[in-house]
C-alpha cells in the first residue's frame, strides 16, 4: 500500500477534501480537511475517515492510524 493509494481511497469517500498522507511501513498519519466535518464531533469525523480503511486495519495492513480530521 502507498500513499497515493491511501489517498485515492480517501479520495472516494471524500472527494472534495483536502487530504494529506505521511506512509512509514503499517503507521500512517492522514490528515483530511472538509465542509463534511462541520457539526460533527471529533469522535464521528474521525470514524468517517476509518470507515474506508477498516479492511486495512482488519488484515493488518495499516497498524498504526493517526487522524486529523478538520473543517476548513
Amino acid at each position: 500500500m502507498t500513499e497515493q493509494e491511501l489517498t485515492n481511497l480517501l479520495r472516494a469517500s471524500f472527494p472534495d477534501a483536502e487530504i494529506s498522507v505521511s506512509l512509514d511501513g503499517s503507521h500512517v498519519e492522514i490528515t483530511v480537511v472538509t465542509p463534511e466535518f462541520e457539526g460533527l464531533r471529533p469522535v464521528a469525523r474521525q470514524q468517517r475517515v476509518y470507515a474506508p480503511l477498516a479492511a486495512l486495519i482488519a488484515d493488518g495492513t495499516l497498524h498504526a492510524v493517526n487522524i486529523t480530521a478538520q473543517t476548513p
